[in-house]
This record gives structure tokens, C-alpha cells and sequence, in this order.
């Protein structure tokens, strides 16, 4: 069973503040800043929030033969600890990219697959990094600014490269830019989604390299989003949109 992006500990909604405060989690009980909590007050670190899910991020990239970083992404998001909002999105949208960019013929020779597995471990790495609510706290969507990781680690851009350091950018800033005209407020899935759509056409016209996309993307989790859009979504399917309370696992 899926959570519904609410708090991990008590299932209440999350509340954000206007201004960064600090919190203490209440797995690893470090202090640190935040601009959230529940209802009730519970803070969790993106590091403890993420950390399951992205070990199952990394190992069902490892072993996928799929093409599709849509389908990839969809069944990853089945699994318990992809929960409905997170930062283990902004690992995930890159993951499964590169995951599809090899199994589609991106890495080469001899080595390929070992250089696959770094690649796919500093998408870890690098996505790691970049904090939950991002979006609205900085107004950049780590789903796009995953998109960027993944041209960048291609590409092996650096802040002192030329060519991968435009495309790169470029990509994130395609990314955001069809995140941002669907409206907020946010939603992991949906703007994962679009994220990875942008990123599929940007590989084609810049990397020459084809990924697959499913004819339709239809998202089963609106039940489970209480800031779900609905009808204005481009992926809704209907008759999803009652929300639906899950338990969520320890």
C-alpha cells in the first residue's frame, strides 16, 4: 500500500512556514533546517524521508531491461516507499532516464555497463542533494532539475564546460518551463511525468538517441494527493480522483 504524501508518522497534512526554521527529525532526532512539518508538528529529514525509496530507486534501475523511462518510473512508484510526494523524486526521474538511455544503446564498448552502474550511482548522489520542496520554496522543481543531472552526467558537463554545460541547463530549463504551465500546486508524480516527457524529446534532438514513450500516461494515484488537479491534469484518468487513505509502512 501506497502513503498519500501526508505526515509519516501521524498521516496529518503537512504545513509549510514563510520562514526556515529549525526542527528536530524524529527518526535520526538531528536538528536541522526546515521549511515544514505536520499538523502535529513532526518533522522528518529529507535523508530518512528518501532513504528506502531510494534504494529501491537504484536496484529496480539496475535490473530493468525497459526503454521506457515512463513504464520504468510507473512501477517504481508502485512500491511502498515511493511515497506520493518526496525528495526520492528528484532521484528517480534521472535514474530511470539513464536506466532507458542504456538499455536504448546510450553506453557503448566495453565497460558499458559498469559505467552505467557509477552513472546511475552519482544520479544518486547528485539527487540527493536537492531538497524536498524545492519547488516552492526556490521555485525549481527537483523533477527538472533531475532531468538536468541526467544531460550533465551524460555529457560529463562541469561548470567549466562549454557545450554540456548549455545543454544541461537547457534541459532543466525546458523541463521547468512545462512543469511551471501546468500550474501548481505541486504534485511529485505529475511533474515527474513532465519532466521526463521534456527529457525524452531533448535526448532525441540533442543525444540522437530514441527512448520510448507509452502512447497514453494515465496516473493512479490521485486518491491519494489531496492537492490533486484533477481534470486539469493531463494525465488524470477518471474515476480516481476520491481520495483514499493508506497506511504507510514503517
Amino acid at each position: 500500500m501506497r502513503g498519500e504524501g501526508a505526515c509519516l508518522i501521524c498521516g496529518k497534512p503537512l504545513v509549510y512556514f514563510g520562514k526556515v526554521r529549525k526542527m528536530e527529525c524524529v527518526m535520526c532526532h538531528r536538528r536541522l533546517e526546515s521549511y515544514s512539518s505536520c499538523e502535529d508538528g513532526h518533522y522528518i529529514c529529507d535523508e530518512c524521508h528518501a532513504r528506502q525509496g531510494i534504494q529501491v530507486i537504484m536496484d529496480g534501475c539496475r535490473k530493468s531491461e525497459s526503454k521506457n523511462p515512463i513504464a520504468i518510473m510507473q512501477e517504481l512508484m508502485e512500491d511502498p516507499y515511493i511515497y506520493m510526494h518526496g525528495p526520492e523524486h528528484h532521484v528517480m526521474v534521472g535514474a530511470v532516464l539513464l536506466t532507458a538511455y542504456k538499455n536504448c544503446g546510450g553506453y557503448q564498448g566495453e565497460g558499458s555497463h559498469e559505467a552505467f552502474v557509477k552513472d546511475l550511482e552519482e544520479m544518486r548522489a547528485r539527487g540527493s542533494e536537492y531538497p524536498g520542496g524545492a519547488c516552492g520554496i526556490w521555485g525549481c522543481c527537483g523533477a527538472a532539475v533531475s532531468t538536468g543531472i541526467f544531460i550533465s552526467i551524460i555529457t560529463k558537463a562541469t561548470p567549466l564546460t562549454g557545450k554540456s554545460w548549455r545543454l544541461s541547463n537547457r534541459m532543466t530549463s525546458q523541463a521547468l518551463g512545462a512543469i511551471a504551465d501546468l500550474g501548481g500546486p505541486r504534485c511529485c508524480k505529475r511533474d515527474s511525468f513532465t519532466a521526463v516527457i521534456k527529457a525524452v524529446e531533448f535526448t532525441k534532438e540533442n543525444m540522437g538517441i530514441e527512448l520510448e514513450l507509452p502512447e497514453k500516461i494515465e496516473c493512479d494515484f490521485s486518491r491519494e494527493n489531496q492537492q490533486c488537479l484533477k481534470q486539469h491534469c493531463p494525465y488524470y484518468r477518471e474515476g480516481t480522483g476520491e481520495i483514499e487513505k493508506t497506511p504507510v509502512p514503517n
